[in-house]
């Protein structure tokens, strides 16, 4: 069964209307299987915060639309339910504050991948939201406060936003979270080991549905890139093989 007709089968219990009571109820309807309860929480909580992202934005373009399809790869017959969800969203009276607190209540950090999941959060809502070519300042200021509603510091952010916001321009040592006077086989070992952490499977191991590959794909391509930087700086120190 796909993640999608958990969710349709979720909702077809829940009267209530606000997606505060939604997502509350995830935790008692799946309270024996806390794979699917991760999964139908990561995906549920994205949908309504993709939907107030668009709100504070003004307008959904249809690249934006087109990123949020791609981000859920929902299929046609599902769709139904991704959309009752988005909107609900949009119109509930509950603002993104609020969602942003129970989406960190629900990954309070005992499980160890607790904060890569918000990770995850954050990186699906850069995709969408810079879908159209550019982040609008209202994305950029929710994002920033989402951010800070789940928790997390400072620089860990500014790594998230730097990768999404400024690729081409941003310190590859920085994008790594590695320091630029570790030497080069620390450096490469370090590489491998964000490479593994942000290898698909490991998404799909901690909550993640399998969906949502594109998102371990970008940070993948941004990890790759910035390493690759990192080679070009380190090389002329390296010695040469001598065949």
């Amino acid at each position: 069964m796909s993640i999608w007709s958990d969710i349709g089968n979720y909702l077809k219990t829940v009267a209530s209307d606000a997606v505060c009571t939604v997502l509350d109820g995830v935790r008692a309807a799946f309270a024996e299987n806390r794979e699917k309860r991760r999964r139908v929480t990561f995906s549920i909580a994205l949908i309504a915060l993709a939907a107030k992202m668009a709100k504070a934005d003004g307008v959904v373009t249809q690249a934006e639309v087109q990123a949020f399809r791609q981000v859920f790869k929902v299929p046609p017959e599902e769709f139904d339910n991704v959309s009752r969800l988005f909107n609900l969203a949009k119109q509930d009276v509950a603002g993104f504050d609020a969602y942003s607190a129970q989406v960190r209540s629900l990954f309070p950090g005992d499980d160890p991948t607790d904060d890569e999941v918000l990770q995850d959060v954050l990186d699906a809502l850069f995709h969408i939201a810079k879908a159209d070519g550019l982040i609008h300042q209202n994305e950029i200021l929710f994002l920033d406060e989402v951010a800070y509603l789940l928790g997390f510091e400072a620089m860990a952010y500014e790594r998230i936003k730097m990768r999404h916001m400024h690729p081409s321009d941003a310190n590859p040592y920085t994008i790594l979270d590695a320091d630029p006077e570790w030497d080069f086989p620390r450096l490469k070992s370090h590489y491998r080991k964000r490479v593994a952490e942000s290898h698909p499977d490991r998404l799909i191991a901690r909550g993640v549905p399998s969906e949502f590959v594109v998102i371990a794909t970008e940070r993948l391509a941004a990890l790759n890139a910035a390493w690759e930087a990192i080679e070009a700086i380190h090389a002329p120190r390296r010695p040469a093989i001598v065949s």
